[in-house]
């Protein structure tokens, strides 16, 4: 059985990230249809078969390259909206140790380290300079 199954997906999908995530927003929908009902849930229980659907036919899908470059774009904007979170904890993280500033003329992020006291600040990226307390 496990050879005829493998057999089948020869040459198709699979699961990829891109379904993985689709799979946890139909958990997530099916879950708020169930505890809310009324109006609600007769609006979330149609986009979850929809979900479910489009997660069947883009993992039994034989067209690889257009379910590659779904995947592609969803790992791209995943990376965009999670870096910007990295970023706030990386500050977090560092900032007993540094302070950071927004460069006046280019708003690139700079990292200076504290109790310096007045510092003159030059941007790497644009070569703007300006004094500030760090």
């Amino acid at each position: 059985m496990r050879e005829r199954l493998i057999q089948f997906m020869a040459g198709r999908n699979g699961n990829d990230a891109l379904n993985r995530f689709l799979v946890v927003v139909e958990i997530v929908l099916l879950v708020l249809s169930l505890l809310l009902g009324g109006r609600i849930s007769a609006l979330l229980y149609p986009l979850f078969l929809i979900l479910l659907v489009l997660t069947y036919y883009r993992m039994f899908s034989r067209n690889l390259y257009k379910r590659q470059i779904e995947n592609a774009k969803y790992w791209e904007l995943r990376s965009r909206v999670l870096g910007n979170f990295r970023l706030l904890k990386e500050r977090w993280v560092q900032r007993k140790d540094y302070r950071f500033f927004c460069c006046p003329s280019c708003h690139a992020a700079l990292r200076v380290p504290r109790g310096r006291g007045k510092i003159k600040i030059v941007c790497r990226k644009c070569g703007t300079s300006f004094v500030r307390k760090s």
